[in-house]
């Protein structure tokens, strides 16, 4: 079976894989991923991002173009 990893707190969130890229002062790979079917990982993501495009979540605008990143808390 083709399988993909995904990780959790999702990538384009702030809280997510990119969050030491974001911000250096936040500590490395603190995320979970797991290996998932590939046609399921892609099947989510599509959802995630109709429901972003769909309630316009943005984080703003860079003084150009508006900023795709949404913040998510788990708790």
């Amino acid at each position: 079976m083709n399988r993909e990893c995904d990780e959790y707190p999702f990538a384009g969130s702030y809280e997510g894989a990119a969050q030491h890229a974001k911000d250096s002062s936040k500590p490395k790979d603190n995320y979970s991923a797991r290996p998932l079917p590939k046609a399921d990982n892609g099947a989510a993501g599509n959802i995630l991002k109709a429901f972003m495009d769909r309630n316009r979540i943005l984080d703003g605008f860079n003084g150009k173009e508006e900023v795709d990143g949404h913040l998510v808390t788990v708790s």
